[in-house]
């Protein structure tokens, strides 16, 4: 498969590419990787590191055209590639494209991954490596232009159905589904719907939860709303400012896995606030579109009530008007109501019980061995 992988400044997409080509080597794929940026500073050996943008808009298109024209000689034989590159550009020149039509389609790209990740770690790196003055908000106007001009790109090229949002990863990368996209595309996708602040503070329902992503991560192609959680931080900044305190924590992965903790503004978060709840429900939204099917976690609460969340609700209601796949985990021991048992493909007991239909129907390989761990 030939991919295009864009997402904006600060996402810090290098490394994260550089994983999934190593995953795919130890997994026996050969997966070749163009990072359009490097090979950008490599040809004008007199932009300092981080100021290539600052270029005006004639000499940074001109060096991107001749850097992808190299790239469309050398990918012409490979078979597996991933060419990490942007979308849009959100600079000191406005909005502009950072891609050349012609050459996309010369490339003949099987699939577009839009990488994505939490406001206040892009919001950090973008502030840390660049001179840019951007707001929060900026950044999340800037992922939004990103997405959209990913997608349309695809839909331009007929490949509605082969572009991903993808994050990242908060707990832990997302390198093995970026690789099963590219390397194993046969390989069924499913969204992953359970509570999320429902279950703050209780530890064995959070476990019972880590467990049952687990099980799924390991032979499909997961998209998990887990994997970017902004509300957390509004929440944390909501909070903070009735109690007159300027600063919240984020938290930051970096490549080598450790996780950085940094001050993030209240003021700047708070401004951003419709923008944080009206992209949550609209990415959420989106990772369910480029599923198969949805798997819905239901667990019971310590007081023997369902944690059954408005979020869960909607995703299930979504999935079933855009006729997909709808199953349902119904772990409480009070019975589901019909707007769960009419929705919903089937219910099951349990997660067990879950993975061996999956299994027993084709929905889900035997094991991971054929898809790369």
């Amino acid at each position: 498969m030939r991919a295009i992988v864009t997402g904006q400044v600060g996402i810090d997409k290098k490394p994260f590419v550089e994983a999934v080509a190593r995953y795919a080597r130890d997994h026996g794929d050969d997966l070749r990787v163009f990072h359009v940026g490097d090979r950008m500073y490599a040809e004008a050996g007199d932009v300092a590191p981080g100021r290539i943008l600052d270029l005006p808009l004639s000499r940074l298109h001109s060096l991107r055209r001749s850097v992808f024209k190299d790239i469309l000689t050398e990918a012409a034989d490979q078979s597996n590639i991933i060419v990490n590159t942007h979308a849009t550009f959100r600079w000191r020149h406005g909005l502009f494209r950072a891609f050349d039509f012609d050459q996309i389609e010369r490339l003949r790209p099987d699939l577009f991954i839009c990488l994505v990740d939490n406001v206040e770690a892009v919001h950090y790196r973008l502030k840390s490596e660049h001179t840019l003055d951007a707001a929060l908000k900026d950044t999340m106007v800037w992922r939004e232009e990103e997405i959209l001009a990913t997608e349309l790109l695809g839909l331009a090229l007929g490949r509605q159905q082969r572009c991903f949002v993808l994050p990242r990863g908060r707990s832990k990368p997302t390198v093995r589904t970026a690789f099963r996209l590219v390397c194993r595309p046969e390989t069924p996708k499913v969204y992953l719907s359970y509570p999320m602040s429902h279950v703050t503070g209780l530890p064995e329902t959070t476990a019972e939860i880590d467990r049952f992503r687990s099980a799924f991560e390991a032979r499909l192609i997961v998209f998990d709303p887990g994997d970017v959680d902004e509300k957390h931080l509004l929440d944390a900044a909501l909070h903070a400012a009735k109690e007159g305190h300027d600063f919240v924590q984020g938290h930051v992965p970096r490549a080598d896995g450790a996780v950085e903790v940094v001050r993030v503004s209240v003021k700047q978060i708070l401004e951003a606030a419709g923008d944080i709840d009206g992209q949550i429900y609209a990415r959420d939204f989106q990772l369910i579109d480029q599923a198969d099917m949805i798997v819905s976690l239901i667990p019971e609460l310590p007081s023997g009530s369902p944690a059954l969340s408005s979020g869960v609700e909607r995703e299930l209601h979504h999935a079933y008007e855009h006729g997909k796949e709808a199953y349902v985990i119904w772990r409480s021991s009070k019975s589901p109501s019909p707007f769960i048992t009419e929705t919903a493909t089937k219910v099951f007991t349990s997660v067990d019980e879950a993975l061996q239909y999956f299994v027993a129907t084709g929905r889900m390989p035997e094991s991971d061995s054929l898809l790369g761990g």
